[in-house]
């Protein structure tokens, strides 16, 4: 159970204000509400979500245990950078009304985001793929929704301030993780 409100609390503070989130509640606010777009933007959350535990179901017999916590360290550091180095772009200037359009922005941003990285690294690292699989779809399905619930909550500049943040702090503890596995802290 601790991969799941690991993985859930890990996504919902490096998941808030991140690329796919930017986009939906940017079209959001250009469209309105249309339900079409929170259908997709789960849909993404979805499958992407589900092929970061699916990776990570298929690594786990690979590593060997001690190998676990390294690997798991890299990608949380790797989501750290994401967060940190990665900004989102505005909104869209001339968005489309296609959600097909929408689906493949949405798939291609979530693939490589903090949040699959983490989730990823943290059902490898706790050895718990399908919990922290389930946390991490959780979360990242509340953020899709808030970010189509409350679209111009996401303008703020402390926005990405924050996400800089979080990202700092994903670096450390990837750090931190990396030393404990070595014995050095």
């Amino acid at each position: 159970m601790p991969a799941f409100y690991l993985t859930f609390i890990g996504v919902l503070l490096a998941g808030f204000g991140a690329r796919d989130q930017v986009t939906i509640a940017g079209l959001t606010g250009r469209q309105g509400q249309r339900p079409g777009v929170l259908l997709v933007a789960l849909a993404c959350t979805g499958l992407t979500s589900a092929l970061a535990a699916w990776a990570a179901l298929k690594m786990l017999p690979v590593l060997p245990p001690p190998a676990r916590g390294i690997f798991a360290a890299i990608a949380i550091g790797l989501a750290g950078l994401e967060s940190m180095i990665l900004a989102p772009r505005r909104n869209p200037k001339e968005p489309t009304n296609s959600l097909g359009a929408l689906g493949l922005v949405l798939a291609a941003a979530q693939v490589t985001d903090a949040v699959r990285f983490l989730i990823f690294g943290l059902a490898v690292g706790l050895g718990a793929p399908l919990a922290a699989g389930a946390g991490g779809l959780l979360g990242g399905l509340l953020l899709s929704t808030f970010a189509w619930a409350v679209p111009g909550f996401l303008d703020r500049s402390w926005t990405r301030c924050g996400r800089r943040i979080v990202g700092a702090v994903l670096v450390l503890v990837a750090l931190v993780i990396f030393l404990r596995e070595f014995g050095l802290l």
